[in-house]
């Protein structure tokens, strides 16, 4: 059994969620005089590849600690490419995962936009396009979720709302301007037509309280892993009274899948972190 890693690197360069504290770093301690060196971090939650705890929506749900590591953390799932069907602002449904893999009840499903082709760490490095214009769902496919009774729900972009659905909208009045245009072509409606107030940031406030949460920003070598399943692993610190977490994602597989994608790999581009460099579909 060999891993594949699914996380971004973590730096100070790497951006949390807006207006989220970013990470800081210093020396407290260094070879000369102390004999050790020692590092002081400083950052939020949400920052790099997270998991978002129950607690930071609904007060009453689990804190990151109390997530069981067989039961939950770990199990069968599914890599999701919608990177060629969902572009800039736009919504993806239940029905376009479905049409691509098979889902199973009780499965972690972790969903490629193809978004983090614009993280920090590629070459088509893009912060506004990564937090601000990646697609996201409606309340059908957080429906569909639960009917499926997924465990939990991975995105390699900023959110798993679409950031129309959040306090981006306001945030980023030109790019709400963009959104507001592209909603009105494609889905002859407004923003707030489709995104009502009931609906407000919905894969958070309305999933957690069903016990479906969500990692965010993951990256690594996912496209190995395009629209395949494999046993999904999420690994948060067991932080008591945590309302979110920094964490590891990996996928596992066995050892001759492992080698024919790490064949596969040494033919692609690399980041200077080694990772694949994301592929890049235009969604027209």
């Amino acid at each position: 059994m060999k891993l594949i890693d699914l996380t971004i690197p973590l730096g100070i360069q790497t951006p949390a969620w807006p207006t989220y504290e970013p990470l800081q770093l210093k020396y407290f301690k260094r070879l000369a005089p102390n004999g050790a060196n020692g590092q002081l971090l400083t950052h939020s939650n949400h920052l790099g590849t997270h998991l978002d705890g129950e607690i930071h929506f609904y007060t009453p749900g689990k804190d990151i600690a109390s997530l069981d590591l067989n039961d939950f953390l770990v199990g069968p799932g599914v890599v999701v490419d919608l990177s060629d069907i969902a572009g800039d602002y736009d919504i993806y449904t239940s029905k376009m995962v479905e049409d691509r893999v098979e889902v199973r009840e009780g499965d972690i499903l972790i969903i490629h936009t193809g978004y983090h082709r614009y993280g920090w760490d590629q070459p088509l490095a893009d912060e506004v396009r990564y937090m601000v214009k990646h697609p996201g769902p409606d309340r059908e496919f957080a429906e569909w979720a639960k009917q499926k009774k997924i465990k939990w729900i991975g995105v390699d972009c900023g959110s798993a709302d679409h950031p129309m659905n959040t306090i981006i909208r306001n945030w980023m009045p030109r790019q709400a301007a963009e959104a507001e245009k592209h909603f009105k072509n494609k889905y002859g409606k407004t923003i707030e037509e489709v995104f009502t107030d009931d609906k407000y940031q919905l894969m958070h406030i309305e999933m957690f309280p069903y016990h479906i949460i969500h990692l965010e920003c993951a990256g690594g070598d996912i496209d190995l892993l395009l629209n395949q399943r494999a046993t999904i692993g999420c690994f948060p610190w067991r932080f008591v009274d945590g309302e979110s977490c920094i964490c590891r994602l990996v996928a596992f597989v066995d050892d001759d899948q492992y080698a024919a994608l790490m064949k596969k790999k040494e033919s692609m581009a690399k980041t200077k972190f080694g990772d694949m460099v994301a592929s890049c579909k235009i969604v027209g």
